[in-house]
């Protein structure tokens, strides 16, 4: 059995993007799980400002608008 040696494709070698952001200021580049950290930070403080800001809108809807279940927060069963 003969095996025939499959010639190599030579490669060129491309520069590597930089995937980090220049740090401006002083100290060590942050580490990714660092930089994904304060991302997922900053998402979380985003998605609590937009649901307040919704809650707040829903608040102030007309009770012809609201739902039954926002209705029923808003007036407590009369027994």
């Amino acid at each position: 059995m003969s095996q025939e040696a499959a010639p190599e494709r030579a490669v060129p070698e491309q520069p590597v993007p930089q995937s980090v952001p220049e740090q401006k200021g002083a100290g060590a580049p942050k580490g990714l799980l660092q930089q994904m950290e304060e991302l997922m930070a900053a998402l979380s403080a985003d998605l609590t400002q937009l649901d307040a800001d919704l809650q707040s809108t829903a608040d102030r809807l007309e009770p012809d608008r609201a739902t039954p279940e926002q209705r029923e927060q808003h007036e407590p069963h009369q027994r």
